[in-house]
């Protein structure tokens, strides 16, 4: 039986080819994933509609949900960043519960990922970087700040013509770029840019923790199906094996 150890469902941006390879890097032996694309329109990947984009992933919503539930997951994660900033601390509170209260299966998504590894880890001082325009760099620093968190430093990676298009090298350059001495992390937000291959180099480099909202991801949806092995090349949160939580975010 595939995942016979856990299955893991994950909801896919439509034009996001990074998602998918990051995470069956970062799947252990015994568990499965498995996707469902959302639904959007426009250029994916552009800084240009990005909120249209997230309005319209969050309407079809249910019913890719639905789709995905029919393989039984043992948890299912909205793997995509920006939709929490366009919801806010509320709405993505109120839109967690009500999947979960409807199809029976924990619900999380990528950013309340990264909150609950930054509670994990005991953080509050954060530096934080991201592939998108001032914007939505603005909007996703007044959400870490929202959950009480200080974001001592952030930037965001210049001259980006598509998300999708970016490399592990300009991620780890992003994280180079926006550490601070006075922050305990480095946080990498989106899931179109691949993250997984700089993270550990920007530990060794840097000499702290660095997350990106994969590896959280992960890392979250793995501790909720009560898989606690140690996972090399997602950087110290998942080296570490994840403490086990009945709670989710």
């Amino acid at each position: 039986m595939m995942g016979w150890r856990a299955r893991l469902g994950i909801l896919v941006p439509p034009g996001n080819p990074t998602l998918e390879p990051e995470v069956m890097q970062l799947t252990p032996h015994g568990v499965s994933a498995h996707f469902t694309r959302m639904v959007a329109h426009g250029e994916t990947g552009s800084h240009d509609g990005q909120d249209d984009r997230n309005r319209t992933q969050i309407a079809h919503l249910d019913e890719n949900v639905e789709l995905l539930s029919m393989v039984k997951p043992g948890v299912i994660a909205l793997g995509h960043t920006a939709t929490s900033y366009t919801l806010g601390v509320q709405a993505e509170a109120d839109l967690i519960e009500r999947i979960t209260q409807r199809w029976h299966i924990p619900f999380i998504t990528a950013f309340g990922s990264v909150v609950a590894a930054l509670r994990h880890l005991g953080i509050e001082r954060v530096a934080y970087g991201t592939p998108y325009n001032a914007q939505t760099t603005l909007q996703g620093k007044a959400h870490l700040e929202a959950y009480g968190f200080k974001v001592v430093a952030f930037g965001s990676l210049p001259n980006v013509r598509n998300i999708y298009d970016e490399s592990s090298e300009r991620a780890y350059g992003l994280g180079r770029q926006v550490n601070s001495a006075d922050a305990q992390i480095v946080f990498l937000s989106g899931v179109g840019m691949p993250t997984v291959d700089a993270i550990d180099m920007l530990e060794r480099d840097l000499g702290k923790p660095v997350i990106s909202s994969v590896t959280a991801m992960m890392w979250n949806a793995l501790r909720i199906t009560g898989v606690h092995a140690p996972i090399e090349g997602g950087g110290q949160l998942l080296r570490s094996s994840a403490s086990p939580s009945s709670g989710y975010i």
